[in-house]
């Protein structure tokens, strides 16, 4: 790597909404890439609370000032295909993955098998969930959200605030 090739990242995932175990993974990356580029999946079959402007809008207000301190350079971008496309077309050598169990990790590795055939080039990297965030899934705090439930301990204070507006009746 020469002094002006940045070493990129990607990391894809719905973020819907974002949670603190997404800010965890994002902070280990950081450690790695000297950009990071996080993806928002858009699955049509999927009905989200957040619309994908509003998920980059939070990722690039709560991810961005991470990422900055960090000294990365940070973007977001959305895909509806193959995250090995949306890789390659960002220019990034890294997917990020993160791990918070066996679980995971049975799934993480089938899907790095695949990636690996249809990109080689393309390194799957796994980052194994800090202690305090392993039980959050976005899909629990989306439901704990919906049925009017304090998620403050499972995602940044943004979040927080957009989840409780959303959720407002």
């Amino acid at each position: 790597m020469t002094a002006t090739t940045l070493r990129t990242a990607i990391y894809g995932g719905s973020f819907d909404p974002l949670t603190n175990g997404h800010l965890d993974v994002v902070r280990g990356a950081c450690r790695l890439a000297d950009r990071l580029v996080l993806a928002v999946g858009i699955h049509p079959g999927k009905t989200p609370v957040f619309t994908p402007a509003e998920r980059l809008a939070m990722l690039e207000e709560v991810c961005g000032p991470v990422a900055a301190e960090a000294g990365v350079a940070f973007s977001a971008v959305t895909f509806s295909g193959l995250i090995v496309q949306t890789a390659a077309e960002v220019g990034a050598g890294l997917l990020i993955r993160g791990l918070r169990d066996g679980t995971d990790l049975d799934y993480e590795m089938q899907m790095a098998g695949m990636n690996g055939v249809m990109a080689p080039t393309l390194q799957t990297v796994f980052l194994p969930a800090s202690p305090d965030v392993r039980p959050i899934t976005a899909t629990l705090v989306r439901q704990i959200a919906a049925m009017g439930g304090d998620v403050s301990a499972f995602v940044p204070p943004l979040v927080l605030a957009r989840l409780n507006e959303r959720h407002r009746r």
